[in-house]
């Protein structure tokens, strides 16, 4: 059995085991990656397809948090979208399925596990999920400059000119030839919302659209005047109704308009091409090349599914089209080349703040053990029923790490700390806090950082969490990394005394 297959059979892990997990990384199915056909320019530059838990990603987009949601109907769309960041600072867009919308484990993994094959230079890649329980997250590379439709629809500077539009339906156009040529020729819900700008403002093809929305779910969002004739009939995608959804984006490259299919068929068949094309252009365009594009459009529109071109068509079409091969697409789309924001300037630090910068473990197990577990107040509310002698033995064991970890004996102090995780009862940030020093003392900084970000998890706003983050990622030679979680955590705290003099 393949290792895909093999992996939806694995039983899922409860939130009290996630921390054990995090000391991982995510589970890599680069073997099943390598029977497919990558793109070499992008087969070593994107990360193998692999299984996150879903604390990483619970981390990544702050407990998918409203601020994070990228999604273009926001917090009103179906599957929310969010747009997130891992612990190695690589951005990520991260989608959430409704509950229950694969209720079945083992084909959603097999499906994203199909898809996560695909390496293409023209498709913001699919590089890992997350099956826990009855979540169900699949994570792709993050498109900083966004989507088709914000630039066409909604621009504010500029609108695209000529010569970008053509290089955007070409690049699309190949990207479905390559998807269909490895055996995926189905997307669902091909619109401008789908086509995305990476940092360099070239086009890709989210690779969202290459799994339904549900196991059985519509596979169409968009309104009704926007869909496959066929699907309206039988409710199937085929590879025919991918064409009539390429037809309506190139419609919306022509007129810079959302253009319902049957009015602008009427405008071709009409031969008011000018009327069709956008306004904003001004002119700036070949009308021997737009004549080109508005027959291509009119083909992949045809009422009949037989009498659309197939994807091998619609790139010997256009490639000959594409004009301005010189020139960057941040340029054409009026955006700036992404580069990495510098570091914010270093807030004024407190003793713990100084004590992590210093990397001096010694100092920071004084203030822990000075703190006691005052930051842990409102994290836990037991009712009488719970007071059972599990309860108590639990509470026993997190006494027994107590004095361990005061006494310094840290071996002895993760051992009864883990007894006191692992009951799940209670959930503790100071343990966690603890036990992640309890883990650089003994030279493990990855079980270091995942106890840290797990007690980011259980409090997201206590500074202590990300001061330990910054000590893990410095002791893992990640110190841009760890100097950026130190000046977050000093952040909280400014933030944290504000509150307290304001009240």
């Amino acid at each position: 059995m393949g290792c895909c297959q093999s992996s939806c059979l694995t039983e899922t892990h409860p939130e009290k085991d996630q921390s054990r997990q995090q000391q991982q990384e995510p589970r890599n199915h680069s073997q099943a990656v390598s029977g497919a056909g990558p793109d070499p320019a992008v087969a070593n530059g994107v990360p193998s397809f692999s299984e996150f838990s879903l604390a990483d990603l619970k981390v990544a987009t702050n407990n998918f948090s409203s601020d994070n949601i990228v999604s273009e109907s926001g917090e009103k769309a179906p599957n929310l979208v969010y747009k997130g960041r891992l612990q190695n600072r690589k951005w990520i867009a991260v989608k959430k399925f409704t509950k229950m919308a694969w209720p079945d484990s083992k084909q959603f993994v097999e499906e994203a596990c199909g898809v996560g094959k695909l390496r293409h230079r023209r498709l913001a890649n699919l590089i890992g999920y997350c099956c826990d329980g009855d979540e169900r997250l699949l994570v792709a590379e993050y498109m900083i400059n966004d989507t088709l439709a914000k630039h066409l629809f909604h621009w504010e500077n500029q609108t695209i000119e000529w010569a970008m539009r053509l290089r955007v339906a070409t690049c699309i156009a190949e990207a479905l030839d390559y998807c269909s040529s490895e055996g995926h020729p189905l997307y669902h819900d091909l619109n401008a919302y789908r086509v995305l700008f990476d940092e360099d403002g070239d086009p890709r093809l989210s690779c969202f659209g290459l799994m339904k929305n549900s196991r059985d779910g519509k596979s169409y969002s968009t309104n009704l005047a926007y869909t496959p004739p066929e699907y309206l009939r039988n409710g199937r995608v085929t590879p025919e109704s991918v064409i009539y959804s390429f037809g309506t984006v190139l419609v919306d490259l022509l007129s810079g308009k959302h253009i319902p299919p049957s009015h602008a068929l009427d405008m071709i068949r009409g031969k008011n091409i000018v009327l069709l094309m956008d306004s904003h252009l001004e002119g700036k365009f070949s009308m021997e090349e737009a004549t080109v594009v508005v027959g291509l459009a009119s083909q992949c529109l045809q009422y009949e599914p037989r009498e659309r071109p197939s994807v091998k068509d619609l790139v010997a079409t256009l490639a000959p089209l594409h004009t301005k091969p010189d020139v960057p697409s941040y340029v054409m789309l009026g955006t700036s080349k992404y580069e990495e924001a510098p570091p914010t300037p270093q807030r004024p630090l407190s003793p713990m703040g100084e004590a992590c910068s210093r990397l001096d473990l010694t100092a920071i197990h004084q203030i822990l053990v000075m703190n006691h577990y005052k930051d842990d107040e409102g994290t836990n509310e037991l009712s009488f029923q719970e007071w059972t002698q599990q309860m108590r033995d639990m509470l026993e064991a997190r006494k027994r790490g107590d004095y361990a970890f005061r006494d310094k004996d840290f071996k002895t102090a993760i051992d009864c700390y883990s007894q006191f995780i692992d009951v799940g009862t209670m959930v503790s940030p100071t343990v966690f806090a603890r036990r992640s020093l309890c883990y650089l003392f003994c030279d493990q900084p990855d079980a270091a950082l995942a106890d840290a970000m797990q007690a980011q998890i259980v409090n997201p706003e206590w500074p202590t969490a990300f001061y330990m983050q910054s000590v893990a990622l410095a002791k893992l030679d990640m110190h841009k990394d760890a100097a950026d979680m130190l000046n977050e955590a000093a952040g909280l705290e400014e933030k944290k005394q504000r509150v307290v003099k304001g009240s």
